[in-house]
């Protein structure tokens, strides 16, 4: 019995050290812990895919938490980069968008946008009355500018899944295209992984290559028929124009996250996400393509 314990602890230690062996690897040529980002990737997945089939209100709460997570740490970044952007004020202004999108619709979410730039912006400028936080024009300017791309970057744009939820039919709309994201997302990751050998944009973001491109092409018009069939009683051909567009938005979202992250310095926004990063990193595909799939609705729904 002790020879035969002995050998299953041997063989239990060996098949310990394949996986670690296998999840270095990976993580070596993806540059994250791919099994805690899945398992991260589901539980976020399940509670947007809970709140827009059960109540649409409780989307409205998921969204915010993430809205705001993801303004607060994108003001803690440029932050860290030398940008004055007050943290607090960002993300009250961020969380007002959301109800505004949700219950004032297009017309109000625009009002609330434009009030929380303009209370960012006051809040900066009330802070020069303190001499410890007074800096030169042009770097007051600079804070200022700051403090409005994220209020546009983050909140505005995709607040748009909250307004989209809001319509008649639309949280069928909003999950569609949230899937249809992940699909763009996972095909470019798998084909990139396997075949990846073309960088596409090599000083933005080195791991995204044309082969993953292609992939996430490919997942996209697959994902976006069965989509345009199933879920949102659209033609088949629709499935064509749906992908397109959220494959053309979720590239152009990530190479952007990747050129802000270059521009600071930063491999991810924060580490609050294991696996992750932060949740722009996971937003990042998400905020453009939520306002496309708005105009999509407002179009042929």
């Amino acid at each position: 019995m002790k020879a035969r314990r002995a050998e299953l602890k041997s063989q239990m230690d060996a098949t310990r050290a394949q996986i670690d062996e296998a999840n270095e690897r990976i993580e070596a040529r993806t540059g994250r812990n791919l099994p805690l980002a899945i398992l991260i990737g589901l539980a976020m997945g399940f509670a947007m895919l809970f709140s827009l089939i059960v109540v649409k209100e409780l989307f409205m709460i998921v969204a915010a938490v993430l809205i705001a997570f993801t303004a607060f740490e994108l003001a803690s970044a440029l932050r860290a980069s030398g940008r004055r952007v007050p943290r607090w004020p960002t993300v009250l202004a961020a969380l007002a968008t959301v109800p505004a999108a949700f219950y004032l619709g297009d017309s109000g979410k625009w009002l609330v946008t434009v009030a929380g730039i303009a209370f960012v912006v006051l809040w900066r400028s009330a802070e020069l009355a303190s001499p410890r936080l007074r800096a030169p024009a042009r770097e007051v300017w600079l804070d200022l500018a700051a403090g409005t791309f994220i209020q546009v970057y983050v909140p505005f744009l995709a607040s748009y899944a909250v307004l989209l939820a809001a319509q008649d039919g639309g949280q069928w709309w909003t999950l569609a295209f949230l899937i249809l994201v992940i699909s763009v997302d996972t095909g470019a990751y798998a084909t990139g992984l396997t075949f990846g050998k073309h960088p596409m944009a090599p000083r933005i973001s080195p791991k995204k290559t044309w082969e993953g491109f292609a992939g996430s092409v490919g997942a996209a018009f697959i994902a976006g028929i069965l989509l345009s069939l199933f879920m949102i009683g659209q033609p088949w051909w629709f499935g064509f124009v749906f992908g397109a567009v959220i494959v053309a938005t979720a590239t152009i979202g990530d190479l952007t996250e990747s050129l802000i992250k270059r521009d600071l310095g930063i491999k991810d926004i924060s580490t609050w996400l294991p696996g992750h990063g932060g949740f722009l990193d996971r937003m990042d595909s998400i905020v453009l393509s939520s306002a496309a799939a708005y105009v999509l609705y407002l179009i042929f729904a």
